[in-house]
């Protein structure tokens, strides 16, 4: 006989309690939904890697910063719903912003001014927003491990932090997935076409110009020129297109063990990478 694998969806506190009473090793997704194959490949790595997975989708609020950017973000529970089954996954925790926020609450937690680079500088509040969902999720699910995507780099590094101080828990990093060179996002859902081609060709560009970085000395003014360059090359607006260290990301004088930051902004999509 075939056995199959029933998903639940939870819905509230009670609900996810109940379903993960007794279990131990938990692997957890956290999403905002609207599923890739970025997704996908967090999801079968927890898969292989846990005995019971998680699933998490909630498109959370506190971390928006403007209020027109949370509406607009890309939602299909529908379709997220039907490729979760597909995959077998165990749960997948649906709650509403009253079950995660029983009053409305700005985070508590705080980053420290030396942590203000990349995205932080630029969206204020965003990352207390992400760690302080990321805490309550945490408390409540009590995972062995935490699958999180490499795209979202400063984000990986602020939550590895932050929950394996806290808690005992692993945050698993997991490669970026690309399509022909562009890093897989929901918001890409929000790019026509043309616009989507041009943000193939900015990755492409920069992961070229990477390669040549090798070798060469004062990365820095390069990377500063390479900034200008893209800008005019694809009229781009580029917030921050910057060089550092995989391990504490400080500023980096060579690739070795470097990445290289860039977010910017195209037809008012804000998109980011890193290479």
């Amino acid at each position: 006989l075939k056995c199959f694998i029933q998903m639940k969806i939870l819905v509230t506190n009670t609900d996810l309690n109940e379903a993960l009473n007794g279990l131990s090793n938990i692997g957890f997704v956290p999403t905002m939904g609207s599923l890739h194959k970025g997704h996908i490949s967090l999801i079968k790595r927890s898969l292989k890697e846990c005995d019971k997975t998680i699933v998490s989708i909630f498109v959370n609020p506190i971390q928006f910063n403007s209020k027109k950017d949370y509406k607009n973000y890309p939602r299909n529970n529908k379709k997220d719903l039907q490729l979760l089954k597909k995959l077998k996954v165990n749960f997948v925790f649906l709650p509403k912003e009253s079950v995660i926020y029983k009053t409305k609450k700005k985070s508590q937690i705080k980053i420290n001014k030396k942590d203000r680079i990349l995205c932080a500088k630029f969206r204020k509040g965003h990352f207390e927003g992400v760690l302080d969902v990321m805490n309550r999720f945490t408390k409540l699910i009590k995972p062995k491990k935490i699958f999180m995507g490499e795209k979202d780099f400063q984000q990986l590094y602020l939550t590895k932090r932050y929950i394996e101080k806290k808690y005992d828990a692993k945050v698993v990093s997991c490669k970026t997935i690309r399509d022909n060179k562009l890093a897989l996002s929901s918001r890409n859902l929000l790019l026509t076409r043309k616009y989507l081609n041009k943000a193939k060709a900015v990755s492409k560009n920069l992961i070229i110009f990477k390669k040549k970085l090798i070798l060469r000395k004062n990365v820095r003014h390069l990377v500063y020129q390479k900034k200008i360059e893209l800008s005019k090359l694809f009229d781009i607006k580029i917030e921050y297109l910057e060089l550092r260290k995989k391990r504490n990301l400080k500023i980096s004088e060579n690739f070795k063990g470097s990445k290289l930051f860039i977010s910017y902004y195209l037809n008012k999509i804000r998109l980011i990478d890193n290479f």
